[in-house]
């Protein structure tokens, strides 16, 4: 074959895979501004092409530029929140009645399952004084001669089984999971699910892009991936928890100098005398935890509400900064205290305790 046949043909074969390469790279995209970024494993149809998401992850925009889903045996719901680091995705109804939706909702035929579910019994009650006994009513499926209540607790079951009839036990797809029974509910919050194929979390953590390896390939790929540093408020916390002990010893040096420059000048000599004495540095090992144990512990990401299991709790202790919607928190599962994700990350691996109650979590240091 002729040499520049051949110089030819590679320099084609190039191009065309350079290109197809190319196509893979898809760019973010939105119904509107305010709506959830959408890029793999999601697509929007008629906005981004079917080889920039994954199957059974398609959305599309309403009229009113919503973000929906079509969930196989479950209809449309409207997707509230997507945190790609930790595959979890919030979804309500676009209609404002989810607990009427939660009665046939179904996620068998679905890449989508449950994070964490309660197990809730919703009773149809008539002539029921519900708020004299505090009861939190689901508005949008209740009449005027009737009430619709819903409650995980045993104690509230077993009382309105005796006066209210039973209109079915759902699992409950819930945000966060609750350490006590819930006396009542309007079921409102947003469901969170969460997907385990495709696995892009990881790639997402290191600031990479995750998408098809090829046009008719179902395997993935994470490209421009690299390790970023700590957040600017965690080096703050850290600089400052290291460096104040130090900075308070160098200022009481300084302190006993000028005292003793003072008196020198004046001709008499201090009343008492200060010896100062330098201790060398010890040399210690910081046994924090390992990686898999701090990614084993849950995140969350924070919807519009900001509700979490302990309202009080809506602060970073670390950072000192207010939660914000849609920031990825994560919880120690020995006391339930919640801090940034980045924040409390860094500080497990110099730190094996929580910084509130500095209760030292089960696991084995790094």
């Amino acid at each position: 074959m002729n040499i520049n046949k051949v110089l030819t043909f590679l320099f084609f074969h190039f191009i065309f895979n350079f290109l197809i390469t190319s196509a893979q790279i898809c760019s973010n995209s939105f119904c509107r501004r305010t709506e959830p970024t959408i890029r793999f494993p999601f697509r929007l149809e008629n906005l981004q092409p079917s080889t920039c998401g994954y199957p059974g992850f398609d959305l599309f925009c309403d009229a009113f530029n919503q973000t929906l889903i079509e969930l196989p045996n479950s209809g449309r719901f409207r997707v509230q929140s997507i945190d790609y680091e930790s595959q979890n995705v919030w979804l309500n109804d676009p209609d404002h009645c989810l607990p009427r939706r939660l009665l046939q909702l179904n996620l068998s035929t679905t890449p989508f399952n449950a994070y964490f579910h309660q197990d809730f019994t919703l009773f149809n009650c008539s002539a029921f004084d519900y708020a004299r006994y505090r009861y939190d009513p689901i508005g949008c499926m209740s009449g005027e001669n009737y009430t619709v209540l819903a409650s995980s607790s045993e104690t509230a079951i077993r009382f309105l089984e005796s006066r209210c009839s039973m209109i079915a036990a759902v699992a409950v797809p819930v945000q966060w999971r609750f350490f006590e029974p819930v006396m009542t509910s309007d079921l409102a919050d947003d469901i969170r699910l969460t997907w385990g194929s495709p696995r892009c979390g990881q790639c997402e953590e290191r600031r990479g892009r995750c998408g098809l390896r090829s046009v008719n390939s179902t395997e993935i790929e994470c490209r421009n991936a690299a390790r970023h540093g700590l957040p600017r408020m965690a080096q703050y916390a850290i600089f400052i928890g290291m460096g104040l002990p130090g900075f308070l010893l160098l200022i009481g040096f300084l302190y006993l100098i000028c005292i003793r420059e003072h008196n020198s000048r004046r001709g008499r000599h201090p009343v008492m005398e200060f010896s100062v004495v330098v201790v060398p540095h010890s040399t210690t090992t910081i046994s924090g935890l390992d990686g898999s144990t701090i990614e084993s512990y849950p995140k969350t990401v924070l919807g519009e509400s900001c509700r979490l299991s302990k309202p009080e709790n809506n602060t970073c202790s670390i950072c000192l900064s207010e939660y914000m919607p849609k920031e990825t928190l994560r919880s120690i599962p020995e006391c339930q205290h919640c801090f940034h994700a980045e924040c409390i990350d860094e500080w497990l691996r110099l730190n094996p305790t929580c910084p509130v109650c500095r209760n030292s979590p089960m696991s084995t240091p790094s």
